[in-house]
């Protein structure tokens, strides 16, 4: 349903002082945007919600939610009437490799192993700054006009994606890789840690952007190397994120590669002093009841990318029991040539589907939970929760709007199961990050998507053409 934002002159104002009365005018509390006549999910800890609610935005921050009389107490020069669609925080994706996107959709079919004969080969013959850039952009443009206004990443030439992050306008925790192979940004195995210290160095106060340091994984990265890491991220007070238990070999590679032995790699963190309330675990499939005690006592997060684990047959995570362990979890959709999409509203419906299957039981991970993972539990996990994921006073504005009166979403008798069952990123009509309205009325405003499409149809061809000199090429199922 498109909204209709209306911009106020100061003549305008200064007319309504006269029209109305002085009084009144001084009465009413400056601000910068109002968004009213929306169905307000707060998603704070009461999960409050406002039916015909109101939103004030000042600066950079919200200053007051609540009913439809909240409106007439403030004058601000935008107001957007949300005509009752669904106001929310902007969600989180919580784990992802954004530059991937330049890969998706190759070796679907005929592949034995997708990582090692695809994806490996096409990285090191066109992986480079310029490709790293660009396709960032494509993936945070797809984020952005799908509702998401805050990502985690892990990837190589990470301020290329920072500088993409930044020109879209959405936030990003972006973890810069370290891994004992060469790379595109480190010649040298373990090159990455020199250049994370320099990433973080550079946008350590940014406004949108969080430098990490994310190793690998247990099996690419030595056990020195991960304390490498994490000392480099305590140092910095900064996230340290890392791939965990996503296999279930990890316990045999570890051993094979580094000659440790460990019940299981959540232990093995624990052992070498990785395992904080700093650390961020993407996956954490394979883990005991043990496990997940051991990461709620270290006051460690996950990352849950459903979608992705199950394409990829590596499982199923424990989300259920990590949840009520009261572990921070988010929700994450993988790198999109994993997942092939970076939309966390497909990922809130799979999540909600897949545990009442695998559980057998109907009742769990109820619409309004997958909700709380994709916006206040993703925040949280990310260690931002004092900062975004829900709409409450003193928080950041990233703030989305969905439209529920469209073929697929209406009628809506609970917001929070057209969410999680029926949207998707075509209904998000408007996203604002930091204050700043990034999306409106479903048009980005902070870039041309003709100008991403001309670089991306450029990079679709020099990928096809490297894509058709593999050797899985020449296997490929004739259709």
């Amino acid at each position: 349903m498109k909204k209709k934002w209306t911009l106020l002159s100061v003549m305008a104002v200064a007319l309504a002082s006269v029209t109305f009365s002085t009084t009144h005018a001084i009465d009413k509390k400056n601000a910068d945007l109002i968004i009213k006549n929306g169905h307000v999910l707060t998603m704070n800890s009461k999960k409050d919600r406002f039916a015909n609610g109101t939103i004030v935005v000042k600066d950079n921050k919200i200053v007051a939610v609540g009913d439809e009389k909240l409106a007439d107490e403030y004058s601000a020069p935008k107001v957007v009437d949300a005509g009752g669609d669904i106001v929310m925080p902007g969600m989180v994706n919580t784990h992802n490799h954004v530059p991937m996107v330049a890969f998706r959709s190759i070796g679907e079919e005929g592949v034995g192993n997708r990582l090692f004969e695809v994806f490996f080969p096409l990285e090191g013959k066109l992986l480079s700054r310029d490709l790293i850039y660009k396709a960032s952009i494509h993936g945070v443009i797809e984020m952005a006009m799908g509702g998401v206004t805050t990502y985690s990443d892990m990837y190589y030439h990470e301020d290329e994606i920072a500088k993409a992050t930044e020109t879209i306008g959405i936030r990003g925790v972006l973890g810069e890789t370290v891994i004992s192979s060469p790379v595109v940004d480190a010649p040298k195995p373990y090159g990455g840690l020199q250049y994370a210290e320099e990433f973080i160095k550079q946008y350590k106060n940014n406004d949108l952007i969080i430098p990490a340091v994310a190793p690998h994984a247990t099996y690419t990265v030595s056990p020195e190397m991960l304390k490498a890491s994490k000392a480099l991220a305590d140092k910095y007070k900064v996230p340290f994120i890392i791939h965990a238990a996503e296999f279930a070999d990890e316990t045999q590679r570890i051993e094979k590669k580094f000659g440790v032995k460990s019940d299981s790699v959540i232990k093995y963190f624990d052992s070498i002093g990785i395992l904080d309330k700093n650390t961020i675990l993407a996956h954490a499939i394979h883990i005991s009841d043990e496990d997940i005690q051991l990461i709620k006592q270290r006051g460690a997060s996950i990352a849950h990318n459903p979608i992705a684990n199950t394409k990829g047959a590596t499982g199923v995570a424990p989300a259920i029991k990590i949840d009520q362990a009261g572990i921070a979890m988010g929700l994450g959709t993988d790198g999109p040539m994993s997942s092939n999409t970076m939309d966390v509203f497909g990922t809130m419906g799979y999540a909600a589907r897949v545990h009442k299957l695998v559980n057998k039981d109907q009742s769990l991970m109820p619409p309004s939970k997958v909700v709380e993972l994709a916006t206040i539990g993703g925040a949280k996990a990310l260690g931002l929760g004092d900062k975004i994921g829900s709409l409450e006073e003193g928080k950041l504005a990233d703030i989305i709007i969905v439209d529920v009166h469209a073929p697929n979403t209406f009628p809506t008798y609970d917001p929070y199961a057209t969410l999680a069952y029926a949207a998707g990123p075509q209904n998000v009509t408007d996203v604002i990050v930091n204050g700043k309205i990034i999306v409106e009325n479903k048009m980005l405003k902070t870039y041309d998507y003709q100008t991403d499409l001309k670089d991306m149809t450029d990079i679709y061809n020099k990928v096809k053409e490297v894509e058709q000199t593999l050797e899985f090429h020449k296997n490929k199922p004739q259709k």
